[in-house]
């Protein structure tokens, strides 16, 4: 299953880079990309753990960018 996101107010390639690392470790994640220019995400993932990958996610998001809001795309 793909998901799209949208990040809000992302102001760092490097956080960007970091979530994406942090995101593809996550159990049930096949791939994740985050495109810091366009401030998209897409998370390839089993469609059964798919809500809570998306919760995990948006916790990595805060907490490496406070300001940063993950909308669906």
């Amino acid at each position: 299953m793909k998901k799209k996101f949208r990040l809000e107010n992302l102001g760092c390639a490097n956080c960007a880079a970091k979530m994406e690392d942090r995101i593809n470790k996550l159990d049930g994640v096949e791939s994740v990309s985050i495109n810091f220019m366009t401030t998209r995400m897409i998370i390839e993932a089993d469609k059964e753990k798919m809500p809570t990958i998306i919760q995990e996610a948006e916790k990595i998001i805060k907490k490496l960018e406070p300001d940063t809001k993950l909308t669906k795309a």
